[in-house]
């Protein structure tokens, strides 16, 4: 039996031979991302680049081992970028050794705390967003990926000022002429094979079409007589066991940097995860998805690396090559490390614009269209509630992005909670039951009987909506009403404010000659109430197993003429 706590070995334990050849493939164009990304985003964090590429390698591996996900993939990333070159910068003091383990102490800051998070299963924030919210910062990350990557296929660079900004910025330079077509040509070219072999399952179409760009480049020397920009050849060594020592004065800016990088890596995360675990119909914990994003953190910092992430850009880049479990990350992670030993040289003439082509049609796979008209046909307000996501996170950025979609969905939460359906109940003929008198108009009420559902929890957000609804529904009753009775099935738990506000309609319906009864209410709810104080104010009495019975002492204590038959 493998440990739950390692799914990387219950995968290996149940992996199926016919996956192999799809991850071998998966892995090695992943690989030919994950260099010139690692280095990228190395330098943009302040530290030298060949750090980038020992936090590509290293994450890689140990999420692999203790991350749930099948197909996501971890390591440096744009977003974490801002964050640690604020705490490195000021503190190294322009020594790239220094600056090598604030980073890598940040990492096992960051590693630490989302471990402990996991361990008391704090993931259940991902379960606020909704399918459509998903879908919205899914297909805000598609697009914001996608503009991101058109200034490397056209050749020439914009300053990064948000994706909107930048689509203006990129129609501006090529408008200007800006434009490097050889460059355009490659790229443009490489997208063409990748998309029209998309579907092959013979030909793996984003490595073919890698390759043949990298060769055409070399062997027409394209980079010279073209301006065609490329990776050039990779630093060499491996990454070693080091613990980052820090000076003292450095440990509380670390920290919170550390803690920053947390949350924020977090918060993409789990989103990502979530929503590729249902593009594929797979259950990711997301508590085990903290623990695995903290392991790979902690072994980062521990191995000369930095903070890292997942990734939106090289996450579907694997999907689309085929990645069927975490192996194909592996195999990206030793391809990785092969070259740095043995052939730092093979992929330099890999075209930047090329790799911008496998990003654009990862980015085009990743949006979600068909669903989305289903749901604009069944619920147009999710539908537009998904829109609103989308633009945030093309308007604002991924990670604001991603608060916009936590805020949208916890208000969805509680508008639900705050407003929750309630409805009258009466008898029909031929129904068995009590049913909705607006949905059953031809249904009997029972002469001076209230029997009002209440279809959501007893909170304080909605309590003094509760006792409105109460009073309105004695207002409108066709005759003087003795007994109210709430049909309290659906209500899963009271706090102190409801249960204070219910203590006052009590009260106030007793001035007005009215029992207030419940019925079907839950034991655990009872005994909230027992605590409170309120079933002693109510008694005992007045609290029914079924509305059922609830009716018939009712029409016991009173002597109502009624026919209970339907």
């Amino acid at each position: 039996m493998m440990p739950s706590w390692l799914p990387g070995l219950q995968a290996l334990h149940r992996y199926e031979p016919a996956w192999l050849p799809h991850d071998v493939v998966a892995g090695l164009v992943l690989a030919t991302m994950l260099v010139p990304v690692g280095i990228a985003y190395a330098v943009a964090s302040g530290v030298p680049g060949i750090y980038g590429l020992y936090a590509t390698i290293v994450p890689l591996l140990a999420y692999s081992l203790f991350g749930p996900s099948r197909i996501l993939v971890l390591g440096p990333d744009s977003a974490l970028a801002a964050i640690i070159l604020g705490v490195v910068v000021p503190l190294s003091g322009g020594d790239p050794q220094r600056a090598v383990a604030l980073a890598s102490m940040m990492a096992v800051v960051s590693g630490t705390v989302c471990i402990l998070a996991g361990v008391v299963r704090l993931g259940f924030v991902t379960e606020l967003l909704s399918k459509p919210i998903r879908y919205g910062y899914m297909n805000g990350i598609a697009l914001a990926v996608l503009i991101s990557q058109l200034p490397k296929l056209f050749g020439f660079q914009i300053e990064n000022e948000g994706p909107l900004k930048n689509v203006w910025s990129i129609i501006e330079a090529v408008l200007d002429g800006k434009t490097n077509w050889t460059n355009f040509a490659v790229g443009a070219g490489t997208l063409a094979v990748i998309l029209l072999l998309k579907d092959s399952k013979r030909l793996p179409g984003i490595l073919l079409a890698v390759v043949c760009a990298t060769a055409a480049v070399g062997v027409l020397g394209l980079d010279v007589h073209g301006n065609v920009a490329v990776l050039g050849p990779l630093p060499q060594g491996l990454p070693e066991f080091a613990i980052p020592w820090i000076n003292f004065n450095d440990i509380v800016s670390v920290v919170i940097g550390g803690c920053a990088v947390a949350l924020v890596s977090f918060a993409d995360t789990s989103v990502l995860s979530r929503a590729y675990a249902g593009r594929t119909g797979d259950h990711v914990d997301p508590n085990q998805e903290l623990v695995g994003l903290g392991a790979a953190n902690l072994a980062t910092g521990l191995f000369q690396g930095f903070p890292v992430s997942s990734s939106a850009s090289r996450t579907p880049v694997a999907e689309s090559a085929g990645a069927c479990t975490q192996l194909a990350n592996v195999i990206g992670a030793l391809t990785v490390a092969l070259l740095l030993v043995a052939a730092p040289n093979l992929l330099q003439y890999l075209p930047a614009t090329s790799l911008a082509a496998v990003v654009i049609a990862a980015a085009i796979g990743l949006i979600e269209v068909t669903d989305l008209k289903r749901i604009y046909r069944i619920q147009r307000w999710e539908f537009w509630l998904s829109i609103v996501c989308l633009v945030g996170v093309a308007v604002l950025g991924v990670i604001p992005g991603i608060g916009l979609a936590l805020a949208i969905a916890i208000l969805e939460f509680l508008w639900d909670g705050w407003r929750p359906h309630s409805a009258v109940l009466g008898r029909t003929e031929g129904v068995k039951g009590y049913h909705d008198v607006t949905r059953y108009p031809a249904a009997r009420q029972i002469p001076g009987l209230i029997l009002l559902r209440w279809d959501a929890p007893l909170f304080f957000a909605n309590a003094e909506f509760f006792k409105g609804r109460v009073l309105e529904a004695v207002a409108e009753s066709p005759t003087a009403v003795r007994w109210l009775v709430v049909a309290a099935e659906p209500v899963t738990s009271v706090d102190v404010t409801a249960a204070d506000t219910v203590a006052e309609l009590d009260n106030e319906l007793h001035a007005a000659g009215i029992e207030l009864c419940f019925a079907e209410l839950k034991d655990p709810v009872k005994d909230k109430l027992k605590r409170f104080g309120l079933f002693a104010q109510v008694g005992e009495k007045y609290f029914f197993p079924t509305v059922e019975e609830a009716v018939a002492r009712y029409l016991d204590t009173f002597n109502v003429d009624w026919d209970d038959q339907t």
